[in-house]
């Protein structure tokens, strides 16, 4: 039985009304929707097999009013600012049996709670005969229906720390591979982050499931400190960091391993001049410094899985020179730093930190990102 919701003045209510109280009404959507006033209180349910809207207006509601929404149709259902605000931490996007509270915090601004820990993949593009997902942040998920999926893991990129003729840290590695998801297991994603702005790595990115092999992309390794004769060399990781140089000794790259590629060499003529090389790219070692002039970071890698269109990812800090420095990798490496003056890494790229030519200067790796592409 249903509460007779929302109670108006002067209504008697049975004993088994009164026991249904936390039953609510289900007001059933075939099409999209605006929300109305009577929804308050109640549960929207969307059932269509394609995409839909529900959609928030201001002066409908008031601070404290709650709908719970959920669709129970094949197709997204898409929570939709109309002239209202709507935030949420998670996703608006609400695939088949997603679900959550809408809790207005004035008359033309509400919070969007999601129902569950884990949550179903969202479609957020389509294009070309294909879906895909961009997940750039820890998270878990699970599939209605068993997709085949081509997979882009990228990890963090590595860091640079405070030093003159700092070499460009190396970018996270690139793993294209397939895996197939299936409907009832939980899939853990983990998006490592850049490394800080110290002779540090950057963190793997993963992604875990009971019945798939494990993916796992290496962080990029951190670009070499010249003026800390411990830390002239670049660090080993998914790319290497560059190299740099303690007065007349030269320190050694740092190596890639799978999707990934070496750091530059470090240049000096122990007088005037010093530089570090570029960080590894994805896509091809980093550039080897001069005299004067850092290494740049070396080319990430491209794919068109996010939007259609090619976007690089996993490209090399640029080294710093005494004179001139080196460009980032394109793919979200940055750039290094002749005057002190240099660039992280792109966040959600794997780019790695650009190096520096200041002992006040520091630069951390862009954090990674996991992409996941399936056919319609």
């Amino acid at each position: 039985m249903t509460t007779p919701f929302p109670f108006v003045a002067n209504t008697i209510l049975t004993a088994a009304q009164l026991n249904a109280v936390t039953t609510l009404p289900i007001s059933a959507k075939t099409a999209s929707y605006t929300l109305a006033v009577g929804d308050v209180g109640t549960r929207v349910q969307m059932t269509n097999a394609s995409a839909t809207t529900i959609t928030v207006n201001t002066a409908i509601f008031a601070a404290g009013d709650s709908v719970f929404i959920y669709n129970a149709g094949a197709g997204t259902c898409t929570i939709t600012a109309g002239t209202a605000t709507v935030t949420t931490s998670g996703s608006l996007a609400l695939a088949q049996y997603g679900g959550g509270t809408l809790l207005f915090t004035s008359a033309s601004a509400a919070t969007f709670f999601s129902g569950g820990g884990s949550k179903t993949v969202n479609i957020a593009k389509s294009y070309s005969g294909f879906n895909s997902i961009v997940l750039a942040g820890t998270t878990t998920f699970t599939v209605n229906a068993a997709i085949a999926a081509d997979i882009i893991c990228v990890a963090g990129g590595g860091g640079c720390g405070v030093s003159n003729a700092t070499a460009g840290g190396g970018a996270g590695a690139y793993i294209s591979v397939s895996r197939t998801f299936n409907p009832g297991v939980t899939y853990t994603v983990t998006i490592g982050a850049g490394g800080p702005s110290t002779y540090v790595a950057g963190s793997n990115s993963t992604i875990t499931g009971s019945d798939i092999v494990t993916v796992t992309a290496t962080g990029g390794g951190g670009g070499g400190q010249g003026d800390v004769p411990a830390n002239r060399n670049g660090i080993n990781g998914g790319s290497g960091g560059g190299a740099s140089s303690s007065g007349a000794t030269l320190g050694t790259v740092g190596t890639g391993t799978t999707g990934g590629n070496n750091g530059g060499t470090a240049a000096t003529d122990n007088a005037t001049y010093r530089s570090g090389g570029g960080g590894g790219g994805a896509g091809a070692v980093g550039g080897n410094a001069v005299t004067s002039a850092g290494g740049a970071g070396g080319v990430g890698l491209s794919n068109t899985y996010s939007t259609g269109s090619a976007i690089f990812y996993a490209g090399g800090g640029g080294g710093a020179g005494t004179v001139s420095s080196g460009a980032g990798g394109n793919g979200g490496g940055g750039a290094g730093g002749a005057s002190g003056v240099a660039a992280n890494g792109t966040i959600n790229t794997g780019g790695g930190g650009g190096g520096s030519n200041s002992i006040l200067m520091a630069t951390s790796g862009g954090s990674g990102v996991v992409i996941l592409r399936w056919a319609v």
